[in-house]
C-alpha cells in the first residue's frame, strides 16, 4: 500500500469529536483535550472504518517532531477491535493552549507505563507499511 501523509489541517481536526485524556509525564499530571489519533487516521483515509485485516495489520503510524524525535504505533494497536490503545493528538493541556516548547500539537498515550512515545512539537504523521 502507498504511504499516507496525514494533514494536520485545523478544519479537519475541528470537525472531529474532542476527547479528554489524563496522564502523567516526568512527574507532572496532564489533562489534555484533543482528537483521537485513530479518528484522525480514519478521517484522513489512512485507516479503514472496519476492523483491520490482511496487509493492513503491517501498517505503522510514524509521528515526527520538529526537534527530530520520532515515535511509531502500529495500526493494529490503535484499532478498536484489536489493541484499542488510547492515543490523543492534543493542542490543549491543563486548560491552556500548548506553548511553543510543546506545541502546536502533542501526542499523548495515557495508558502507557512511561511517556517515551508521547511526542511534543508534532510536525507530521505518516502511515507506511512495516519493512
Amino acid at each position: 500500500m502507498a504511504p499516507v501523509d496525514v494533514a494536520l489541517d485545523a478544519d479537519r481536526l475541528a470537525a472531529l469529536p474532542r476527547v479528554t485524556a489524563v496522564g502523567s509525564a516526568h512527574g507532572k499530571t496532564l489533562s489534555c483535550e484533543g482528537v483521537s489519533l485513530a479518528a484522525l487516521l480514519r478521517a484522513s483515509g489512512a485507516m479503514p472504518a472496519e476492523p483491520l485485516r490482511g496487509a493492513q495489520l503491517a501498517r505503522v503510524v510514524v509521528i515526527s517532531a520538529r526537534d527530530g524525535y520520532r515515535a511509531a504505533y502500529s495500526l493494529a494497536e490503535l484499532d478498536a477491535s484489536l489493541g484499542a490503545r488510547e492515543v490523543v493528538l492534543t493542542n490543549r493541556c491543563n486548560g491552556a493552549a500548548l506553548d511553543a516548547d510543546d506545541g502546536p500539537w502533542r501526542l499523548i498515550a495515557p495508558g502507557e507505563s512511561r511517556p517515551a512515545r508521547w511526542v511534543r512539537q508534532v510536525e507530521s504523521i505518516r502511515v507506511i507499511d512495516a519493512p
